[in-house]
Parts: structure tokens; sequence; C-alpha cells
């Protein structure tokens, strides 16, 4: 079965690159909103959301972050944080947040690959 893969990202230059990294591993489903991305969690139940900090308007995606896993019905989804901010207090709020993986911008399209691969095989 395939995994479905949920990328939330406000920048469309940014969505774009990330769903091209990301699609031979599965579904991918867009959002460019923390709303939508919430409400596309619930609805397509993703393996793995891949998640900017900085989503413009609204709230964060720290707060996309902390609401799927705390809601029993999507802890389960494997978060994976994008961020230009990389000093440690940001990745570390991002882990507390309960994301799985945090990585920082620019990223290796290839490192976001295998870092997705690796949580979706553990999903």
């Amino acid at each position: 079965m395939d995994k479905t893969i949920l990328i939330v990202e406000d920048q469309d230059d940014l969505r774009l690159l990330v769903r091209l990294s990301l699609k031979s591993l599965g579904r991918v489903v867009l959002a460019s909103s923390a709303v939508q991305g919430l409400a596309l969690v619930r609805a397509e139940k993703p393996d793995l959301v891949t998640l900017d900090v900085w989503l413009g308007k609204g709230d964060s995606g720290l707060d996309v972050c902390r609401a799927i896993k705390s809601d029993p019905e999507t802890r389960h989804v494997k978060v994976l944080l994008l961020s230009a901010c990389g000093q440690q207090s940001d990745v570390e709020a991002g882990l507390a947040a309960g994301a799985d993986r945090y990585i920082v911008k620019p990223f290796s399209p290839q490192g976001l690959a295998e870092a997705a691969a690796t949580l979706l095989a553990a999903a």
C-alpha cells in the first residue's frame, strides 16, 4: 500500500521542491497553510507530514505539530519539521513540540528524501 505524505508549506517554490523530492516515496498531498494542513491531516490520515515552521499568518508549524501529536487519532503520524531557524534552541523547540525529525533550510533534496524514507519505514 502506498504511503501518503502531506506537505505543509506556504511558499509555492519550496512546496514544489519538497513535492519533487518526495514524490517517489508515495502519494503526495499539498497544503499551503496551517488550517488547511490540519484539515488534511484529519481527512487523509497521512503517514508523514513535512511541515514548515513558519507558515505566514495564523498558527505556526510548531502549533500544527503539537495539534497532530496531541490528538489520539493522529499522534502516530510522523512529522518532519523544515525551518530556516537552525540554532540548537530552535531544534529543541521543534522536537519538544513532538517532531520526529528537524531539518534546517536550505536542505539537500536527497537528504530530505532519505530522512523522509527513514520516517516512513518506521510509520
